[in-house]
């Protein structure tokens, strides 16, 4: 009777550190746990990210409606007489020409996501990328100079997937102008990198100074 009472224990959750590949390095690199151990949200994630697009629509699209197309509003030609079918305006939605019916008007797509959710599903973004192995730390001081060379063969010799996503600091200028002209690489900074950037890549690199400044914003 006790033997059918127990049940099994939880396993405890490993305290070990958060490793990553240092880019141009044999090293391996201690993230962050703060940030790189958030269980995966799906609803969470997704929500963050549509807010993120959302936001870069700039809303201008605008149709001209029957009022404002450039055409005369007189009744096309008298109601009787003339053995075709009656007509008003030639500025109706239905003939050509005229303006449109519920046409797109400006507007903002802009959708609100809570601080904390935010924060949680960047968390959550940034821990898949740990946990299958496609993040890179990078050492940006190695970057003195622009060197798209240097910057090309580092993420080769990792063997980095496209497309590949480079966070780097705010004072970080050298290392942004190594990688932007790397087909299939994007640069951001850690202050404006999305859930959505990150989720698009298939690779993630970041440098010393952008994790400290992404602990200030996800932590």
């Amino acid at each position: 009777m006790a033997e059918a009472q127990t049940t099994e224990k939880a396993k405890p959750k490993s305290t070990g550190a958060i490793k990553a590949t240092t880019l141009g390095k044999q090293a391996k690199s201690d993230l962050p746990k703060e940030i790189f151990s958030e269980p995966f949200h799906e609803a969470l994630v997704h929500e963050a990210a549509r807010a993120d697009l959302n936001a870069r629509r700039r809303g201008t699209h605008s149709s001209l409606t029957r009022g404002e197309v450039s055409m005369t509003t007189a009744k096309a030609w008298r109601q009787k007489g003339t053995g075709r079918a009656r007509a008003g305006a030639l500025s109706v939605p239905h003939r050509y020409g005229g303006g449109a019916a519920f046409g797109p008007k400006p507007r903002h797509y802009t959708v609100k996501v809570n601080r904390k959710a935010r924060r949680k599903a960047l968390r959550a973004a940034l821990t898949v990328h740990a946990e299958r192995d496609s993040v890179a730390v990078l050492d940006g001081s190695t970057f003195k100079d622009p060197a798209t060379k240097q910057a090309a063969d580092a993420l080769k010799k990792w063997g980095a997937d496209a497309p590949t996503l480079i966070v780097v600091g705010s004072e970080e200028e050298s290392v942004a102008k190594s990688f932007r002209n790397i087909v299939g690489v994007t640069v951001a900074l850690a202050t404006a990198a999305g859930v959505a950037d990150v989720v698009g890549a298939s690779s993630l690199v970041i440098t010393e100074a952008a994790l400290e400044e992404l602990k200030g914003r996800a932590a």
